[in-house]
Order: C-alpha cells, then sequence, then structure tokens
C-alpha cells in the first residue's frame, strides 16, 4: 500500500510539475481572490479587522474545489483508469497517493497565501508563523477529505457543480477550527482545542478512504 502510495503521490506531481497548472491558474487565482478580500476590506481595516484568517480561508476553499477537480480529472484521463485496473493497484494505496500529492499542493499554496495574507491584509508575522503548523494540519485535512468526495463525484454527469455541493457541509468544521485556531495564534489564545477536531477528521477521513476507495472508484 506504502509503495503504491508513493507511485501514484509521485506521477501526480510530475504531472503538475510538467503541466503548470498550478504554478500558472491555480496560484494567479488565490492571489487575486485574496488581494480582492484585502481591497473589500479596505486600507483602515485591513490591518485592523479580525476577518483575516477567515477570508485566507475562505480563499483556500475555493483553490481546494479547484484542485480537487484537477486531481480527479488525472484519474479520468484515457487509460489512467484502464492502466490501474490491469496493474492491480491497491485502491487504499491509490487513495493515499492522491491525498498526499495534493496536500503537497495545497501546502505550497497555503504558504503563498499566507505570505499575501501578511502584505495584503496584513495580518501579524509572527502570529502567521505560530498558526502554521495547525494550518498544514488543516490543509492536510481538507486534501484527504477532498480526495474522498472528488472520487464520489467523478463518475457524475457535472462533478464540477455536485462537489461544492457535497463539500461545503463536510468542510464548514473543519474551516471553523482552522479559522478559530489561526486567530487564537494571532490574538495569543490557546490553539490545542480546535486541533482536536482537526486531527479527529484527518484520522477519520483517511480511515474511510482506505476503506471505501475502491468501492467509489468502481461506481
Amino acid at each position: 500500500m506504502i509503495a503504491v502510495a508513493r507511485l501514484v503521490a509521485a506521477k501526480d506531481l510530475r504531472i503538475e510539475a510538467r503541466s503548470r497548472v498550478l504554478l500558472w491558474q491555480v496560484l494567479p487565482f488565490g492571489v487575486i481572490a485574496l488581494l480582492l478580500s484585502g481591497l473589500a476590506l479596505g486600507p483602515a481595516q485591513a490591518g485592523n479587522s479580525s476577518a483575516g484568517p477567515g477570508l485566507f480561508y475562505l480563499v483556500t476553499l475555493f483553490v481546494t474545489l479547484l484542485m480537487i477537480n484537477r486531481s480527479q480529472s488525472l484519474e479520468n484521463a484515457p487509460g489512467t483508469r484502464a492502466s490501474v485496473a490491469t496493474l492491480g493497484l491497491d485502491p487504499a494505496g491509490v487513495f493515499l497517493g492522491k491525498a498526499l500529492a495534493l496536500t503537497v499542493e495545497l501546502w505550497v499554496t497555503g504558504i503563498v497565501l499566507l505570505a499575501g495574507s501578511v502584505l495584503v491584509l496584513h495580518t501579524a508575522l509572527i502570529g502567521t508563523v505560530q498558526a502554521l503548523p495547525s494550518i498544514l494540519v488543516t490543509l492536510a485535512t481538507l486534501a484527504v477529505a477532498g480526495t474522498l468526495y472528488g472520487a464520489l463525484t467523478q463518475g457524475g454527469d457535472g462533478p464540477a457543480t455536485l462537489l461544492p455541493v457535497l463539500t461545503l457541509p463536510a468542510f464548514a468544521p473543519l474551516l471553523i477550527a482552522g479559522e478559530r485556531s489561526f486567530s487564537a495564534a494571532l490574538h495569543g489564545g490557546a490553539l490545542w482545542e480546535w486541533w482536536v477536531i482537526v486531527l479527529v477528521a484527518l484520522v477519520a477521513y483517511t480511515a474511510v478512504g482506505i476503506l471505501l476507495y475502491g468501492v467509489l472508484e468502481e461506481s
């Protein structure tokens, strides 16, 4: 399972590096959305408003949805499904590999957006750095859950529109916990109580994905 996960993750990351969709399309979209959020706050409120963490996660949500669709489109390419079936790859390994690749991509995007949050929304640099571990865990959980829901919608007639409907209720607790943890880091509050929600969700989604990803692929 681990060997398959490494193989699939390397394949997805290699394709992404060659296509540069993340670099030339997804990242610019996220930066522009963050810039528009800063303009909506206005120069007087950008540094004083407590909306920075929420806006960061809102932009991250939009970017995550784009990247989930991108990740699943790789599996829908001609011959990919047939190759997976022919090689007899472990579905659990495929799930973990795709989740790992998506996690790495979200981490890269998240770091860029955090830098933009400091520059555009004027969030405190020290607090942002302190919140970084919780943000990385939250993004990893979004990647694992997104891989699972992406597999659930990839066989439908309109996955691009069905995916947000299914994922938003599932992502809401993660986004709330991530925002509260980020805000607590900025204002010197406790972080651990929000970490519990994210870590439990990460373990739960990983377990469900390992057990059911093969069934979802065949549906």
